[in-house]
């Protein structure tokens, strides 16, 4: 049986992604008010990498949007963070997606 090795590229891009949904799970612990929970289900790259996609589940439902608002304000603040706390060149843009359950 052949085992498919992944190109270096693609497993250091899977790194990145898993680095920047660790990094966004600890920032929004870190910052969000106790009123709603948000939880970083998952990253996803656009753009070939130039953008990426957060996506969070938030609990309890009435307080989505004013959950997604603080995230989108905190947009800027996020990217700032991640500056600090990697080393990611060209640092991409990050987008807050509600999860709608499939994955």
């Amino acid at each position: 049986m052949k085992t498919e090795k992944r190109p270096d590229a693609k497993r250091h891009g899977d790194r990145v992604i898993e680095l920047i949904a660790h990094e966004a799970a600890n920032f929004i612990g870190r910052e969000a008010s106790t009123e709603s929970f948000i939880t970083v289900i998952r990253a996803v790259p656009l753009s070939h990498g130039e953008r990426v996609a957060v996506f969070v589940s938030i609990f309890p439902e009435e307080k989505i949007r004013p959950a997604l608002a603080f995230l989108e304000r905190q947009r800027e603040a996020f990217s700032d963070y991640l500056k600090k706390k990697t080393r990611l060149s060209p640092l991409p843009r990050i987008d807050f997606l509600l999860d709608n359950g499939e994955a």
